[in-house]
């Protein structure tokens, strides 16, 4: 019973705690403990013949004819005996090889035991899912493929047990080999690292796009019977939502055998999901670095100043149905990442704002921790869609003195004077014939001409407490 119990989804955990009266509220670990427990407690008959109605309809028996025997491919000792098939014309395989088939409770679903555990290769794939998807793999701008070591390769499940384990072998050329001992890069004070390296790869099994990194629930690989670590949890970003992984690829060359004639082996180890399958693959690339990335994108070209211009008028230009009109439009040549000015002025083709900000700063900070976010509008700005902006390009080379600008309608501009001299040039607001500065300020003379009104007791802030004690004000000091 435990075994049928373990194979149920969510939807047949929820009937039976339901029919036993217990709570059927969690997620799937959850209701799958309860279940448990309610059998080591000791169930009554009832719930017994639910558990195995319920069993019967996840899995519906199948009638075995001699020729499915002899693809079963089983050692002596395991098929059933004779009189077992007489009784009743259904075959029933032990849940796990060596195991006895002592009734009921250690039965196995009959449709999935058809097919044999996958051990050293994949071939037993069910023809839904085929061995090698024509699964595309997202591009990742810090690294160069120069081959392709294991095609993407379906992880599907083969049986109804909840973890899944498949193996995969891959072998180095000598010139593989050789190319990943010449990139050895050995920093000051830093380990030595392989700037070419092999990469393990995991992602769903979708053929629509291409594929960013996602890895399979409850994920354990060894590489050559060494585990591989893998990129740490994810915050959750909910209560109760399931751990998440970041969307990186594996770096296994510290794991793997560099040499040509003995072959690399990887066991992965998962927990199946009803209806969803991920894809893994191997590649040897090159890691590059974000200089070398900001020199490609150099090499791309400067887009043309009236480019941004056009932009300008475009978003200066005067919406007939609005009240409001926008006649110039202020934009920083500080960048937002490191408060410093602008060196190599950047941004997304696909953003729809003039700011922006510094190339090197972006894809260093990108080199860290690869998110490829806008720091301005907080979309996602990928480094193929990154431009270097002529106009700002101009403007940086031009003016030297001030880190803020102000667009007008017809695309020109002008610079703002620095904050330091904001107060000179922008004189304070009066409301009603009443300064604004007297809003958040009393002066002593106000404080002294109060004569005939009731006498309130005022505060100043902007004093020190220590100097508003000891010194009278100053229209009561003696001349």
């Amino acid at each position: 019973l435990q075994h049928m119990v373990m194979s149920f989804r969510v939807s047949e955990l929820q009937v039976l705690l339901g029919f036993a009266g217990r709570n059927k509220s969690g997620r799937k670990h959850e209701l799958l403990s309860k279940a448990l427990q309610l059998l080591r407690s000791g169930c009554s008959p009832a719930v017994q013949m639910k558990i195995k109605e319920l069993y019967r309809r996840r899995f519906p028996r199948k009638v075995l004819t001699p020729s499915d025997l002899s693809m079963l491919h089983l050692p002596g000792g395991q098929l059933p005996s004779a009189t077992t098939l007489a009784q009743g014309t259904v075959c029933h395989l032990p849940y796990e090889p060596g195991t006895s088939s002592s009734g009921p409770a250690a039965l196995l679903p009959p449709v999935p035991a058809l097919a044999p555990k996958r051990e050293g290769d994949i071939q037993h794939l069910s023809p839904a899912h085929p061995v090698h998807p024509d699964v595309k793999m997202k591009r990742l701008p810090f690294y160069d493929v120069y081959d392709e070591l294991i095609k993407p390769t379906t992880l599907a499940s083969t049986s109804s047990q909840r973890f899944e384990e498949a193996h995969f072998t891959f072998a180095l050329t000598p010139q593989q080999v050789q190319q990943i001992l010449t990139s050895r890069d050995i920093l000051p004070g830093a380990k030595c690292d392989y700037t070419t390296q092999v990469q393990l790869r995991f992602c769903l099994c979708e053929t629509s796009c291409p594929q960013e990194d996602y890895f399979p629930p409850n994920l354990f690989v060894k590489v050559n019977g060494k585990l591989c670590p893998l990129p740490g949890y994810l915050p959750p970003t909910k209560n109760g939502a399931e751990p998440k992984r970041p969307s990186r690829p594996v770096n296994i060359t510290a794991l793997a055998r560099l040499s040509a004639t003995h072959p690399n082996i990887i066991v992965v180890n998962w927990s199946s999901e009803f209806g969803r399958n991920y894809s893994l693959s191997v590649y040897l690339v090159k890691q590059l670095t974000s200089v070398a990335l900001l020199q490609k994108l150099r090499a791309k070209g400067i887009r043309n100043p009236d480019h941004s211009r056009a932009l300008i008028k475009e978003k200066l230009t005067a919406d007939p149905d609005s009240e409001i009109a926008t006649t110039s439009l202020r934009v920083s040549l500080m960048c937002p990442l490191g408060k410093m000015r602008l060196v190599v002025p950047c941004r997304a083709s696909t953003c729809s704002h003039l700011q922006c900000f510094d190339a090197a700063l972006y894809l260093q900070m990108n080199e860290k921790k690869p998110t490829w976010t806008c720091p301005v509008c907080d979309k996602k700005a990928p480094y193929d869609t990154l431009i270097i902006d002529g106009l700002f390009m101009e403007i940086l080379n031009s003016c030297t003195d001030c880190d803020e600008i102000q667009f007008m309608e017809d695309g020109s501009w002008c610079p703002m004077k620095p904050r330091k001299e904001g107060p000179e040039l922008c004189p304070t607001p009066a409301f009603g014939g009443i300064e604004a500065s007297s809003l958040y300020s009393v002066s002593p003379e106000g404080r002294s001409s109060s004569e005939g009104k009731k006498k309130v007791e005022v505060i100043d802030l902007t004093l020190d407490s220590s100097s508003d004690e000891e010194e009278p004000p100053p229209a009561k000091r003696p001349c």
